[in-house]
């Protein structure tokens, strides 16, 4: 039993005297376990890390081992400011918890690579929105996506400015005035994507993709959202 595929690391533990458990999110073979052998290569199993991986095992549903390589350093540039760090450590979180182990989600992959090579610029206004948008695939992808594409009161679809907290569909301004303080603001940039964020609306990204993270895969597991994410939440309002 064995495959190669590319890979990005989420977390390391160490095992034995000199063993690592190593948890990766790979394009073909979705969120990964397994040993890494021996010291030399530890300084490569920093998240965030882009690593070319051969996973071999005996019989599939073993732990087996990995003999890698890096493909592309990104944990460095990722560890430079408060943001980006918390950024990295929201999504190592997320991903390592709300991913089922071995089950392929390649979009998500491709959006994981886009959303990291994008932090490492550091700027916080180009890559916040796509950490939400990196949130919402993720929804997409374990079968739980919102609906934003007309309100769901009366099927219009202009001026789509909230969201159900139940059902995740779009309310327009109109439907939605009454229940506002109820509803979740819907940023524009999640619609449309020559919409440029501000902060503010970055922020909204997070507290709706968040909510429906905890309510809709944590909760029901009876988890909460990792301490990572919240952190995240916490940071996003802090100026650069």
């Amino acid at each position: 039993m064995e495959w190669t595929d590319a890979g990005i690391v989420l977390s390391a533990r160490p095992h034995g005297e000199s063993g690592t458990i190593l948890d990766v999110l790979t394009r073909e073979h979705g969120r990964h376990a397994g040993l890494v052998r021996g010291s030399r290569n530890r300084a490569l199993l920093q998240p965030g890390n882009g690593l070319a991986i051969h996973w071999r095992a005996r019989l599939p549903e073993h732990l087996g081992s990995f003999t890698l390589e890096l493909a592309q350093a990104r944990a460095g540039a990722l560890m430079e400011s408060r943001q980006t760090l918390a950024g990295l450590n929201a999504f190592a979180a997320i991903a390592g918890a709300a991913l089922p182990e071995r089950m392929p989600y390649p979009a998500v992959f491709e959006a994981a690579e886009i959303l990291l090579d994008a932090m490492m610029d550091q700027d916080f206004s180009h890559w916040g929105p796509l950490y939400v948008r990196w949130e919402a695939g993720l929804l997409e992808a374990l079968g739980f996506g919102l609906d934003l594409s007309q309100c769901a009161a009366t099927g219009s679809t202009a001026d789509l400015v909230y969201v159900s907290p139940r059902t995740g569909r779009a309310v327009s301004r109109e439907a939605g005035a009454e229940y506002a303080g109820r509803l979740l603001a819907l940023p524009g940039f999640l619609q449309a994507t020559t919409v440029m964020p501000d902060r503010a609306a970055t922020r909204a990204g997070l507290a709706l993709t968040g909510h429906f993270l905890a309510e809709r895969i944590f909760k029901p597991n009876g988890r909460e959202l990792p301490p990572a994410r919240l952190r995240l939440d916490a940071l996003s309002g802090e100026s650069e």
